[in-house]
């Protein structure tokens, strides 16, 4: 299957995140800020980024900004956050879909199925 891109600066979420990815056949690249997964971004496109929003060096907004700017829509952007209405937090940086933290691994299979299958462009969250 395709390459997801897990931007998360917490280390325990970002190792469990991509092991539950591998183990669903899934290549997974990390980055600990916005800052490095432009770099990883560079580096390879991914299909899919699961974007932690509050992170140092660069937050979650700024880049997805960024990546629209010089990348347009080539890969997907689920955003991975606590904020009271995950949703309108999504729609308000221009990601394709949410995650409400804390979540269940049940809810990461349904975002990966949602947006990591062939046709991922149907809209959804959890």
């Amino acid at each position: 299957m395709g390459l997801i891109l897990v931007v998360e600066d917490d280390d325990d979420l970002s190792t469990m995140l991509a092991s539950a990815i591998e183990n669903r056949g899934h290549e997974v690249r990390v980055a600990t800020n916005g800052r490095e997964a432009l770099d990883r971004v560079a580096e390879r496109m991914p299909d899919l980024i699961l974007l932690d929003i509050m992170m140092p060096v660069m937050s979650g907004a700024e880049f997805v900004a960024r990546f629209r700017e010089h990348y347009g829509r080539a890969a997907l952007i689920v955003v991975m956050t606590a904020a009271e209405s995950a949703e309108l937090r999504a729609h308000e940086i221009g990601a394709d879909g949410w995650l409400s933290k804390p979540f269940e691994l049940g809810k990461l299979a349904n975002v990966l199925a949602t947006y990591a299958s062939p046709s991922p462009h149907a809209r959804a969250g959890g």
